[in-house]
């Protein structure tokens, strides 16, 4: 799906340009939402202007899940992973997903760390730079969001991207496969926050102009809250 074989680049480009997995985070339970985030459908009303939704236009119904797979498209997203859990079978039913793109945590009651664990050892044989790591309950993000953090990255491999709103860190977030070992042995209380933390000096800050990135849709009342502000929503990036 994500197969960049056969694009001639600049040798300055080849050079610049990182290998980063995307890996969308689904496996939750949803008791709050009452039904998979994953596939819930995605706010018309936020949905990308007319210039940017190209790639989109052939999806018949775009949900939450549909909608980060598509942001997420860039010539450096090299693999993609949805990791899967409490709802599994239904996701592996909607995506349509291949195999190798579809991660199945049967551990997910033990939290969303544990769910980053199974698609960074899934990635064991596919040489990357990085993973975007994307919660599927943070699906207002543009592709231009996704392509300004994957070129910072492309610039400093080394460092942990995050975006940031008005001073508040969000999501998505790009480690570097540096920090994968870390990262499969960090407590599962307190998540890959542990990673960053250790890392301070590592981190680049990004600020944007979305303020999806710190708006977490993960229970009914989160939806209607976004609805009714619907004219004061910032996407701009």
């Amino acid at each position: 799906m994500r197969d960049c074989e056969g694009i001639s680049k600049p040798a300055e480009l080849e050079q610049l340009e990182a290998m980063i997995a995307v890996v969308i985070l689904a496996a939750g339970e949803s008791r709050r939402m009452g039904r998979p985030k994953a596939l819930l459908p995605f706010p018309e009303s936020f949905a990308a202007a007319p210039a940017e939704t190209k790639r989109t236009e052939k999806i018949e119904a775009t949900t939450f899940l549909r909608h980060l797979m598509e942001v997420t498209r860039h010539p450096s997203a090299v693999a993609l992973r949805v990791v899967a859990g409490a709802h599994a079978e239904e996701i592996r039913a909607a995506a349509k997903l291949d195999a190798n793109e579809l991660v199945v945590n049967g551990e997910w009651q033990r939290g969303q760390l544990s769910s980053l664990q199974a698609a960074i050892r899934s990635l064991a044989k596919s040489p990357t730079d990085g993973v975007l790591v994307c919660p599927v309950d943070h699906p207002l993000i543009s592709a231009a969001l996704v392509a300004r953090l994957m070129e910072a990255f492309e610039l400093n491999k080394n460092k942990i991207v995050i975006p940031t709103y008005r001073g508040r860190r969000g999501h998505p977030v790009i480690f570097p496969a540096a920090l994968y070992e870390e990262l499969l042995s960090a407590p599962q209380e307190i998540g890959a926050r542990a990673v960053v933390r250790a890392h301070a000096s590592g981190v680049m800050e990004i600020p944007v102009e979305e303020e999806g990135v710190i708006l977490n849709l993960n229970e009914p009342e989160s939806l209607k809250n976004l609805e009714s502000r619907r004219g004061s929503w910032s996407r701009t990036t």
